[in-house]
């Protein structure tokens, strides 16, 4: 466990040499660069595993260095490792490590190829210091380094203006959600006079919030402005479908498995805090059970394969959601897991399916694909009857159903209906996207992959990940979170048998709305309510446009009226006044001998004229 700092200088290197070298050196070396930094960091981890698991210690803290010493401020470079920052760091590097070798095909040819393994080495750096850091301090300094990271990979393909405006928009509403996460940092070393994890666990126990009660649940609504703002979760949700612009293997790296989960990383380090103000948690449960709604009839209605996935990784970011505010610790980070798994499999297979379709991603224009592309259709199936929890044969069934029955065994029947009510809309949108793209008539004209096992390796190790595989690799959380107490056997297999049953139900509705007759889905359609919200859920509910005629435009008038503020043309008025008086001076300086005379002999007069009329 004392190589634990390698986690963190491996990808940095990477990301230095890269770097340092780009354009110099040819995609074979960008690539090999690359995959060994986060080779040998998913090679570290494993050993760190072992050592962990095997040596019985529930924490291991490793102090590098003192960052700052400012009189009682003092912040320590130091990481931590327990049973939630294990899972989370094997996760980042193992997924991030199969992307990386994905990416290595998908990206060949493309230019800024070196620059994006430097961008995602520095995302994997950042990442593990998110997760190991031990301090609150730390852990914003690699809070900030991924959204640096997830900007400059949204605008990976900057020549194009749209590209840049979506890199923007996800910059700036994260940024709402950091400041939010900034602000509750402030508020928390007001009280504790510390950062660190550990003490603030330690100065809880000893009672030192008694004195504060009124100003925790302003730091935990805080502390969950920057959750939201992170992964995507009503109102801070906007960013993430207009992020699918960037690589696929970025939305699969960033915006699928590992970044976008870092809200629920936050909520559930800082549990301590949430539980002093379980009103506050509550609303962490019901923010995600609206997001599973929302985002699950945004993506029944999208034609751009990534963004469904978008809109369905909001959705599953939400059962995890969920699953904190009924204080399901452990089911939300086995979520966070599985979720890990299915999603970065589907995201690398639309990836190759976008290459099959010669960069076409509208689902209506595919068709017919399923003989065609054996292996990618079979990525789609498994991934997706996880995503929509298919019973017993699926990691994402045990994780979900877990996640329900904790929140029936805690007495949240509401939120445990929205995430039913979840679970038959994903059911539905999967199955549509499934039936439209690999079933029914050829539409499009193809061009299928040559063998190559930089391609298939890591969708053959994902796909068996996102089976009941999967469910097998439980997190070590012992010691790291509460227990979930309330959960029985009989809640669990209560929800197994309803969520098989209404699973059951999605994929039969769908296969009659998009595989049967046509006329089952016109009448829905083409009615005018069918048109409305089909029109309303295709633009993300309208929240782009509330934002910007409330935020947006709002910002704009002001400004215009600032613009002719009294106070500023006064200033201005000065400043043109002894401009204009300079211009002046600097002709009178001309150095022309006419000039001159000219100047004497209009004094001269004037000095007679003064004179006579006195």
């Amino acid at each position: 466990m004392n190589l634990l700092y390698l986690t963190i200088l491996c990808p940095l290197t990477g990301f230095l040499c890269l770097s340092c070298a780009s354009g110099r050196i040819s995609e074979t070396w960008s690539s090999v660069i690359g995959l060994l930094s986060i080779g040998l960091t998913a090679c570290v981890t494993t050993y760190i595993d072992y050592d962990f698991l095997t040596s019985n210690q529930e924490v291991f803290n490793q102090t590098l260095w003192k960052w700052m010493a400012i009189e009682v401020l003092r912040v320590d470079i130091g990481l931590i490792l327990d049973g939630l920052s294990l899972t989370l760091l094997s996760i980042v590097t193992g997924v991030g490590f199969l992307i990386h070798i994905f990416a290595s095909w998908y990206m060949r040819g493309s230019e800024g190829y070196s620059r994006f393994f430097a961008y995602t080495n520095l995302f994997i750096a950042s990442m593990v210091v998110l997760i190991l850091g031990d301090n609150l301090v730390l852990m914003y300094l690699g809070w900030e380094g991924v959204g640096l990271c997830s900007y400059l990979l949204i605008g990976f393909y900057y020549s194009n203006p749209e590209y840049g405006a979506a890199a923007i928009k996800a910059f700036i509403l994260t940024r709402v959600g950091d400041v939010c996460l900034f602000i509750a940092l402030l508020m928390l070393y007001r009280i504790t006079h510390t950062f660190n994890f550990h003490d603030i666990e330690v100065l809880i126990s000893e009672g030192v919030f008694s004195e504060h009660m009124h100003m925790l649940p302003w730091i935990t609504v805080m502390l969950l402005g920057g959750a939201v703002g992170k992964s995507a979760q009503l109102p801070l949700q906007t960013w993430l479908a207009d992020a699918m612009v960037g690589p696929t293997p970025v939305s699969a790296l960033i915006h699928a498995a590992t970044m976008v989960t870092a809200g629920v990383y936050l909520i559930a380090r800082t549990h301590v805090l949430f539980l002093l103000t379980p009103e506050i948690l509550y609303l962490v449960g019901v923010i995600g059970a609206i997001t599973i709604l929302l985002a699950g009839l945004s993506a029944l209605v999208q034609t751009d394969i990534k963004r469904v996935l978008a809109y369905s990784t909001m959705s599953q970011i939400g059962y995890m959601f969920l699953a904190l505010g009924v204080q399901a610790w452990e089911p939300a980070i086995f979520h966070l897991m599985t979720h890990a798994f299915f999603k970065a499999l589907l995201f690398l297979s639309a990836a190759s399916l976008i290459i099959v379709c010669n960069q076409e991603q509208n689902i209506f224009k595919m068709g017919g694909l399923g003989s065609r592309t054996p292996l990618i259709y079979a990525c789609f199936i498994i991934g997706g009857a996880s995503l929509m929890a298919f019973p017993l044969i699926t990691s994402g069934f045990f994780s979900k159903e877990y996640i329900l029955a904790a929140a029936l065994a805690h007495g949240h029947v509401m939120l445990m209906v929205a995430g039913l009510l979840g679970s038959l809309i994903t059911s539905l949108y999967t199955c549509r996207m499934i039936f439209l793209i690999f079933h029914g008539k050829l539409k499009i004209p193809y061009t299928l992959i040559l063998p190559h096992f930089m391609h298939y390796s890591p969708l053959i190790i994902l796909a068996l990940l996102s089976s009941v595989i999967g469910s097998w690799i439980f997190p070590p959380l012992q010691g790291a979170l509460p227990n979930s107490s309330a959960l029985t056997e009989n809640h669990l297999l209560t929800l197994e048998i309803t969520s098989s049953v209404i699973v059951t139900m999605g994929c039969a509705i769908s296969a009659v709305l998009w595989l049967g007759p046509p006329i089952y889905l016109q009448n829905v359609s083409d009615s005018k309510i069918g048109r409305f919200l089909r029109i309303w859920w295709f633009s993300g509910w309208g929240f782009d446009w509330l934002y910007h005629k409330v935020f947006v435009q709002t910002y704009l008038r002001v400004a215009k009226r600032l613009a002719g503020d009294p106070i500023a043309v006064t200033i201005n008025s000065l400043a043109y006044a002894i401009n204009s008086s300079s211009k002046g001076l600097i002709i009178s300086e001309s150095g022309y001998l006419r000039w001159h005379l000219s100047v004497m002999g209009f004094g001269a007069v004037l000095l007679l004229t003064l004179i006579i009329f006195r």
